[in-house]
């Protein structure tokens, strides 16, 4: 397989992991942006500007904002559903702002209260505020693979998508596998589809447990920006079944064994999964949390007992 020697990981837990928990102190929330920060992770999606109403888990996006600690190497970004949101995300000083749309028109309307077409006719508009406040705009497009409400979304209908941000003048696009319906048929269907100069960035939930699998057959055709969320939290309030986005330590474990660089550091990425476990009050799935990296070397339970009784052991 094709196997860049690099590749960029958005750590997307302050966002899309908080906002599908119950609401989080700022103080927890401001704890883990600064650990994320300390990891050598280079792109941090660190707060949403949405309704209060809708997802009071982000009522407190500036405040948090405002207070947590800025590294220079590292770019963070919010996301927004709509002109109103974005242009609180720029007033609050982002650089770098993602609107979210949905391939899916029912889930469009569920997550944002309009539909796909009115929220593609404000993108031109939003774009241009953009770049005069020296920023950028990512495009995401949620329900990519799949959608709770339609089924199976075709390939051409995100492609319109994909079009139509280029023609306005984002950034960059991004594909959202919203409740983790993606498998790598539907990655491979989805990317013959797009014909784009824009980079690409994708957004697996690992839901039904294909998010690793899925990666890996969108880095074997060339994409090297990839969403991850530290110990696989993370997932959208109005998607039934959206749980669990990929686990950043698990994606940094595998390619790191893989020979392909993230910059990030493991050990002190697990440490920031034991935060989070902390923050949210629960066990997280993720399976490098769990049991460590592959690399742990555990103690035999009695090696004076193991070695007596080596040579009693038959083979097989």
């Amino acid at each position: 397989m094709h196997q860049p020697d690099r590749v960029s990981l958005r750590e997307v837990a302050p966002r899309d992991g908080l906002q599908n928990e119950p609401p989080v102190p700022t103080a927890d929330k401001i704890r883990l942006i600064d650990a994320l920060s300390r990891t050598g992770l280079s792109r941090i999606e660190a707060v949403s500007f949405v309704s209060p109403k809708a997802v009071p888990q982000m009522a407190d996006a500036a405040e948090v904002w405002a207070a947590v600690e800025k590294h220079s190497g590292i770019r963070y970004s919010a996301l927004a559903p709509n002109t109103r949101g974005v242009q609180r995300a720029l007033d609050a000083g982002f650089t770098a702002v993602e609107l979210v749309v949905s391939a899916s028109e029912t889930h469009n309307r569920a997550n944002i209260g309009r539909s796909v077409a009115e929220s593609l006719a404000e993108l031109p508009d939003i774009c241009a505020q953009a770049r005069e406040r020296l920023a950028s705009v990512e495009v995401i497009i949620a329900t990519s693979f799949g959608c709770p409400f339609e089924g199976d979304i075709a390939p051409a209908k995100v492609a319109r998508i994909v079009e139509a941000a280029e023609a306005a003048g984002a950034g960059r696009v991004a594909f959202g596998d919203t409740t983790g319906m993606g498998t790598p048929r539907r990655v491979t269907d989805l990317l013959d589809a797009i014909d784009t100069d824009l980079p690409m960035l994708m957004h697996f939930h690992d839901t039904r447990g294909t998010a690793l699998a899925n990666l890996l057959t969108a880095l074997d055709r060339g994409v090297v920006e990839f969403d991850a969320s530290v110990g696989g939290i993370g997932g959208c309030p109005f998607a039934p079944g959206a749980s669990g986005n990929v686990a950043t330590e698990e994606v940094v474990h595998m390619l790191h064994d893989m020979g392909v660089e993230t910059g990030v550091d493991l050990e002190a990425l697990i440490r920031t999964a034991e935060l989070a476990q902390e923050i949210v009050g629960r066990p997280l799935e993720s399976g490098v949390l769990r049991a460590g990296p592959r690399s742990t070397k555990h103690a035999s339970r009695n090696s004076t007992q193991d070695e007596s009784d080596a040579g009693n052991l038959k083979p097989g």
